[in-house]
């Protein structure tokens, strides 16, 4: 049994059962991956895959706990390599950081940049997508941290550590109605064309929880999973955006006027993910303690150490 054959295997179910866009990915052939994984099935006694003609179309239940088996050796065998890396050059390696655009856009620009002149020698990747996407990636290896605030918390393979709670605030042209009220009320919002997050991004439950907790129905007519997306279509006159605090700033968006939201939703606690299986570099641990300043290494051992313990920073 070698490395190079779980590799194969991990990627094949990786890219759907694609034998293709496998074998492209590891940068070899379709006969060399089909081969190898034919070897490992004698080897082991047993059909990882079911299979109709040259094509595969389904892993057999023995095949899912080989899977299994096999991710978390490859797993190991990165840790082997990280450790090793991190005694001989504590300056130098990779970062994968997978997180949403509302976190990369507001929250993430001034750690990046300590962490770049902090590490100079740092290959950092940022990937974007949905908080499922970001903590698949994670979960897989893809990626080293997911910062999110929805989703991390379906996945077991993550282990879950709250950095910040953060809120949302309405944003309008100025001279509009909500403008001119004392206290904005859900019931005064849900008058107005509405533009927000997509539903899987940045807090989006906890808008709809809060106007159905009051019977409400917002008249949401565009969702977008960007907030200068929103801010965009606000500034044209296409109703008022609901976002996250952090995501407005007077001196860029001088074309809008804020009203702190706070009191309406819920407020939203954003989180770091981190595989459970993963070997953490120190400069990780340091990247961690950047962007939430109460997380040193000690803490996040101890969160590490014991995951249910944790409550919203």
């Amino acid at each position: 049994m070698k490395l190079q054959q779980l590799r194969y295997l991990s990627e094949i179910a990786k890219q759907q059962l694609n034998l293709s866009k496998a074998a492209e990915a590891l940068h070899t052939s379709q006969p060399g991956i089909s081969r190898q994984i034919q070897l490992l099935e004698q080897e082991l006694g047993v059909e990882i895959f079911i299979r109709n003609g040259k094509r595969i179309t389904k892993i057999t239940p023995p095949g899912q706990a080989i899977l299994e088996v096999a991710r978390r050796m490859l797993q190991d065998a990165d840790n082997l390599k990280r450790i090793g890396e991190e005694f001989n050059d504590k300056e130098s390696g990779s970062l994968v950081i997978a997180t949403t655009h509302t976190q990369a856009r507001y929250a993430l620009p001034p750690i990046i940049k300590r962490f770049i002149e902090r590490y100079p020698k740092i290959r950092l990747t940022l990937r974007q997508g949905s908080p499922i996407e970001i903590s698949t990636w994670v979960a897989s290896g893809e990626a080293d941290l997911a910062i999110a605030t929805e989703a991390i918390e379906l996945f077991d393979e993550l282990i879950m550590i709250p950095c910040y709670q953060w809120n949302r605030c309405i944003v309008a042209p100025p001279q509009h109605p909500l403008l001119e009220q004392e206290k904005l009320t859900l019931e005064s919002l849900a008058q107005y064309t509405i533009i927000t997050y997509d539903f899987a991004f940045t807090g989006r439950s906890k808008i709809n929880l809060a106007f159905e907790s009051r019977g409400l129905q917002p008249n949401v007519v565009l969702t977008a999973i960007d907030a200068d997306v929103i801010k965009t279509y606000v500034e044209i006159g296409l109703g008022v955006g609901i976002l996250a605090q952090m995501a407005f700033d007077p001196a860029r968006d001088k074309g809008l006027r804020a009203i702190d939201a706070a009191h309406l939703f819920e407020p939203s606690t954003t989180r770091i993910g981190i595989s459970r299986s993963c070997y953490i570099r120190s400069y990780i641990y340091d990247f961690i303690e950047m962007f939430a300043p109460h997380l040193d290494t000690e803490t996040i051992k101890q969160a590490l150490a014991h995951p249910q313990r944790q409550e919203p920073a």
